[in-house]
């Protein structure tokens, strides 16, 4: 089969890899129909995570169809149709069992793409299968589902519950790609009074406003003074980091109320100041976070039922052998206004209903 292949930072390609095959009776074998690009893969490319070996495929996101399972897996089966977590769970740990997934220690957590083969690949190998995948409702596209593997997750858990946002709150959003826009949807969800968009590029302000934020601001004009002049001098109860570099966590730090919440979810690749002099005496809490996939059930039947705007974050669609061009489309936001980009999707217009 293909796959596309991280050699090394700035260095991949789409080319020939061994097929998958079960190795323990926990995994599942998926063809891929429909997989994404993740800021996180960025960051692969750039050498900022550098437990990804060379040699990897990368992606941790993916739908596709159940073609063999191994003598251990009970909830699905060939034939299925089913979202791929970005997060595997032994399900058997201290983490797992507090559905802390993404700590897993038995084996488990990020792994696709990352510590094993990941899902960027005409089939994927997924261990811990009755927990690392789930079957898809038939009124759930592929391109819509394939945003619940990871980002519509990672917004809601790290960003939005872990931030605490509540009903009357003031939330700025600090960065407005992918995560930062799925975190402005999932919040809207609470109640909140108002929520703030930041960002540098204009056509992602505008995308922020179209998935429900109610001002926005470029991040190099001063956004803390914008919050200070809508909350009276106080500042917002919730800041949410979405980038995932030292200036905009700094920046966030200055938006917040004393008291408030700061929900880090952007991946960062260097240090950033944690101004404890000036932070220590407000009562601030800062909060990190990978993603642990407890809340995709729920997402999966609130997309079912429509009340998530997944399709309005995906603006390119590729097939699946044009990796190479969608990773420059999804690398160049700035100038292609890309926010999510989907790979080889296929409809799928008929259920299938199993006896149990």
């Amino acid at each position: 089969m293909k796959g596309f292949v991280f050699h090394g930072p700035g260095q991949s390609a789409w080319e020939e890899v061994p097929d998958p095959a079960v190795k323990d009776p926990t995994d599942a074998i998926v063809r891929v129909d429909a997989v994404t690009i993740c800021g996180t893969d960025l960051h692969i490319l750039k050498g900022d995570v550098p437990e990804v070996r060379p040699g990897t495929v990368l992606g941790h996101e993916a739908v596709g169809e159940i073609m063999e399972v191994g003598g251990d897996v009970r909830t699905v089966r060939p034939g299925d149709r089913v979202l791929v977590s970005c997060i595997s769970a032994c399900g058997r740990c201290r983490y797992c069992r507090e559905a802390a997934y993404g700590q897993c220690r038995g084996g488990g957590g990020w792994i696709l793409g990352h510590l094993i083969d990941g899902t960027q690949a005409e089939y994927v190998r997924v261990p811990y299968a009755d927990l690392s995948v789930h079957a898809l409702p038939g009124a759930v596209e592929s391109k819509d589902a394939v945003l619940l593997a990871d980002i519509f997750p990672t917004a809601y858990e790290v960003g939005v519950l872990n931030g605490r946002v509540r009903p009357g709150d003031t939330v700025a959003v600090v960065g407005a790609g992918p995560i930062g826009l799925a975190a402005i949807a999932t919040a809207r969800l609470f109640g909140p009074e108002r929520i703030v968009a930041v960002d540098l590029a204009a056509s992602r302000l505008e995308a922020a406003r179209r998935l429900g934020a109610d001002a926005v601001a470029d991040a190099r004009e001063t956004p803390e003074q914008l919050i200070a002049d809508l909350t009276d001098g106080l500042g917002a109860d919730v800041v949410i980091e979405a980038v995932g570099v030292p200036e905009s966590f700094e920046q966030c730090t200055r938006m917040v109320r004393p008291g408030g919440h700061v929900a880090n979810v952007g991946v960062h690749g260097k240090p950033a100041t944690l101004h404890l002099e000036d932070l220590w005496i407000k009562n601030v809490t800062i909060t990190t976070g990978l993603v642990d996939t407890h809340s995709t059930p729920t997402l999966l039947r609130m997309a079912a039922a429509g009340r998530l705007p997944t399709a309005q974050l995906v603006t390119h669609t590729f097939p699946l052998d044009h990796m190479e061009e969608a990773y420059d489309v999804f690398a160049r936001a700035a100038d292609t206004g890309a926010l999510k980009v989907v790979l080889g999707e296929q409809p799928h217009d008929e259920v299938a209903v199993r006896a149990t």
